[in-house]
């Protein structure tokens, strides 16, 4: 396997919930868990000179630093007690930044996985998977309540859109699709013709995957007046899936923020484990 150090962000109000699905996912392919303990820091009002005035600001910088040492203390109390290979840091960088640190962190990892507690954030979860999507250049792996895990998977669905970013997920996934016992490859109203999916849709992906030794099977759906995230949802209930693999904001965040998106709609409520990269 291809994973060999798993990331994972935590904060202040979280649980070990999170910690402890990371860290078993390092125990099914002995990886090394890096632990990334944030706490975001708001911006002085006012300006610069606020700062330096503001009793009340200086206050909060102190309390969040005492949150983060004791977060920090947490879990380095929950590492020492597990078998695993682990290292932690922590940050406190102003909210502005934050995602170009978390992507920097991100950079010596080979994949973040995000759980249910870290979705649950309003405070951290916008800004930790900006980062790792566009900052790190590496995938990360959502992992929504309820949901089982595994690096392993035996079904896997494949989003496919012949878009760079859905390219360079299947790459990136390229040791899970092997060892899967079934790939579906599915489109939503695939276009045929040079600039979009080509003469006959999914042929080209498909006989890539194969030749890696994928099982690989093109599904062509029908999007009969639904979101493509909702199709792809409900595809992956009917075929049993155990992970969908995807590629992460095919067009801008702007873009996908004011008219939504399947990706915005996947982020905000995802159905089974999702590995993304973009």
């Amino acid at each position: 396997m291809a994973f060999r150090t798993i990331l994972t962000v935590t904060g202040p109000h979280m649980g070990n919930d999170d910690l402890k699905l990371a860290a078993a996912l390092c125990e099914q392919i002995n990886a090394h868990l890096s632990v990334l303990v944030l706490v975001l820091a708001a911006p002085p009002s006012g300006g610069e000179y606020a700062a330096v005035v503001s009793p009340a600001w200086l206050e909060e910088r102190r309390a969040d630093l005492k949150r983060l040492k004791e977060r920090t203390s947490s879990v380095s109390a929950f590492l020492s007690q597990s078998a695993i290979s682990a290292d932690l840091v922590d940050d406190y960088p102003d909210t502005a930044w934050a995602d170009e640190v978390i992507g920097r962190r991100a950079r010596y990892a080979d994949i973040a996985v995000v759980g249910p507690e870290l979705l649950a954030s309003e405070t951290l979860k916008n800004k930790v998977i900006e980062g790792l999507l566009f900052s790190s250049g590496k995938p990360l792996l959502l992992v929504p309540q309820g949901s089982r895990p595994s690096v392993e998977p035996k079904r896997v669905l494949v989003a496919w859109d012949s878009r760079i970013e859905a390219s360079r997920a299947v790459r990136e996934s390229l040791d899970i699709l092997t060892g899967a016992d079934a790939v579906r490859l599915v489109m939503v109203d695939p276009v045929e013709g040079e600039y979009h999916h080509g003469a006959e849709p999914g042929a080209d992906a498909a006989a890539y995957l194969a030749r890696h030794g994928v099982k690989v099977t093109i599904d062509r759906l029908p999007s009969s007046n639904h979101s493509a995230a909702d199709v792809l949802r409900q595809h992956a209930n009917d075929i049993a899936a155990d992970l969908m693999v995807m590629g992460g904001y095919g067009h801008s965040r702007l873009r996908e923020r004011i008219f939504g998106g399947v990706t915005k709609s996947m982020l905000e409520n995802p159905s089974l484990p999702i590995l993304m990269a973009r």
